[in-house]
C-alpha cells in the first residue's frame, strides 16, 4: 500500500499536469470569435460552465468523500476527454454551450478531489510521525500549482506553435493531451481513510460545523472566493485586452506562456516566500500586485500595460499556495473535498451573475474600462476579507501563547 501511495503522489502531480495543459486556452476568445460569437456571448458560456459547476460542485465533493477521490477523479477525467472532442467538431454559440455543460460536469467532479487525495496519501505515509516521502502537505500544494503553471506554460507555446499552421489543430491536440489525463486519473488507488456512516444530514451538519467553528477556516475560504474571482474575470479580460493592442493570435500563446510559468515559479517558492517574510507582508503584497495589474493595464497600452499584467500571475501563485494551504490543514479529512468544492462553488455561483454583466460592460465600454472598474470593485473586496483574516490570525496565535504560558501548579 505505501509503494501504492509513493506512486500515488507522482500519478497525481502527472495527471495534473495534463489536465491542466490547455492549449486551447491562450486562443479560445479569438476561436469563438471567429465562429461568430461576440465578447458577450463568449462569456455567456462561461456562465454556463459556471453554472454546471456550482450546480455539481458541492455534491461532487460529497460524493468523492463517500464514493472514493480516485472514481470521482476517473469519471470527472472522462468526461473531460469527451467535451474536447466535442469541441473539435462544435461550430455555433449551441455547439460551445454543449461543450462547457459536459466540461463544467468534469470539471466539478475533479474538483476539490485531487487535492484531497494528496493531502490523504500523504498522511497516511506519515501516519507513525515519520516523514515517509520527500515533502509535506505545504510542499505538495506548492508543488501542484507549480506544475499547472508550467503545464499551461507548456500548453500555450504548443498552441502558438500550431496556430502558425492550422486553428484547428490545437484542439486536436488538446483532445489527445486529455487521453494522457486520464491515464494517469485510472493510475491513482485510493488512500486509506476513515469514511462516514453517519447519515447525510449528519454529514452537512459536521461539514457547515466545520467551516463555521473556526473563523480562520470561514475567513480563509472567503479570501479564497474574492482573490479567485478577481483572476478569472482578468483571465477573460486578457486576450481581447491584446487584440486592442494589434499583437497577432499566434503570440497569445507566447504570452500566456509568460503568465503560466511566472505563477508556477512563484508558487513553487511562495512556502519560502511566506517564511522570509511573514504572512502580514505576503497578504499586502497578494492584495497589492492585483490592483497594480488593474491600475496599469487600465491605464496603458504597449509594452507597459502587458508588463504591468504580470503582477496578477505573481500575486495569483502566491494566493493560491498561502490560503488553500491554510484552509486544508485546518479542516477535517473526511470532509476535505466537500469544502473545497464549497468553496469553488462560491466562486463559480458568483461568476454566473457577473460574468455576463461583465462581458456586456466590455462590449459596451471596453476592456480599459472594465479593468479600471474591476480595481475599483476589488479594493473594498480585498480589505473585507484580508483585515478579518489578519485579525482571527493574530487572535490565534495570542490564544496558542497564553495557553503555553500557563503554569503548572505544584501539588496539582
Amino acid at each position: 500500500m505505501e509503494r501504492a501511495l509513493h506512486r500515488n503522489i507522482t500519478n497525481i502531480y502527472l495527471m495534473s499536469f495534463f489536465q491542466n495543459a490547455m492549449i486551447i486556452t491562450a486562443i479560445f476568445v479569438p476561436l469563438m470569435q471567429r465562429h461568430g460569437l461576440t465578447m458577450s456571448e463568449v462569456l455567456q458560456t462561461q456562465a454556463l460552465f459556471a453554472l454546471v459547476v456550482a450546480v455539481c460542485e458541492v455534491p461532487s465533493g460529497y460524493l468523492a468523500d463517500l464514493w472514493g477521490r480516485k472514481n470521482t477523479i476517473a469519471l470527472g477525467a472522462g468526461l473531460c476527454f469527451l467535451s474536447f472532442v466535442h469541441l473539435v467538431f462544435a461550430d455555433s454559440f449551441t455547439d460551445f454551450l454543449i461543450y462547457e455543460a459536459i466540461m463544467g460536469l468534469g470539471v466539478s467532479l475533479n474538483s476539490g478531489a485531487d487535492l484531497a487525495l494528496l493531502y490523504d496519501s500523504q498522511s497516511y505515509l506519515n501516519r507513525d510521525g515519520k516523514q515517509k516521502y520527500k515533502g509535506d502537505n505545504s510542499r505538495h500544494i506548492a508543488r501542484l500549482v507549480s506544475i499547472e503553471g508550467f503545464a499551461g506554460g507548456f500548453a500555450a507555446v504548443l498552441a502558438s506553435l500550431l496556430s502558425l499552421w492550422y486553428l484547428d489543430w490545437v484542439l486536436w491536440a488538446q483532445a489527445i493531451i486529455s487521453v494522457l489525463g486520464l491515464v494517469f486519473a485510472l493510475l491513482l488507488v485510493e488512500a486509506p481513510r476513515q469514511i462516514s456512516t453517519n447519515s447525510h444530514k449528519e454529514n452537512w451538519q459536521q461539514v457547515c460545523h466545520n467551516i463555521t467553528k473556526d473563523p480562520l477556516v470561514l475567513w480563509t475560504a472567503l479570501a479564497i472566493i474574492v482573490f479567485s474571482l478577481a483572476a478569472l474575470y482578468t483571465f477573460w479580460l486578457y486576450q481581447k485586452y491584446w487584440e486592442l493592442q494589434s499583437i497577432p493570435v499566434t503570440w497569445f500563446g507566447y504570452i500566456w506562456a509568460c503568465h503560466c510559468i511566472i505563477r508556477g515559479v512563484t508558487a513553487r517558492y511562495a512556502t519560502e516566500i511566506e517564511a522570509l517574510l511573514g504572512f502580514r507582508k505576503v497578504f499586502i503584497l497578494i492584495a497589492l500586485l492585483p490592483m497594480i495589474g488593474f491600475f496599469g493595464m487600465g491605464s496603458f497600452g504597449g509594452l507597459l500595460g502587458l508588463a504591468m499584467g504580470l503582477a496578477f500571475p505573481v500575486s495569483r501563485g502566491l494566493s493560491l499556495v498561502v490560503f488553500y494551504d491554510a484552509l486544508n490543514k485546518r479542516v477535517k479529512a473526511n470532509f476535505r473535498a466537500t469544502i473545497n468544492s464549497l468553496v469553488s462553488l462560491g466562486v463559480r455561483g458568483i461568476f454566473i451573475v457577473t460574468g455576463p454583466i461583465l462581458g456586456y460592460w466590455v462590449d459596451a465600454y471596453g476592456v480599459q474600462s472594465s479593468l479600471l472598474s474591476l480595481g475599483m470593485v476589488f479594493i473594498p473586496l480585498f480589505a473585507v476579507v484580508l483585515l478579518p483574516l489578519l485579525a482571527n490570525i493574530k487572535k490565534s496565535q495570542r490564544s496558542a501563547q497564553n495557553k503555553d504560558a500557563i503554569p503548572v501548579q505544584a501539588g496539582t
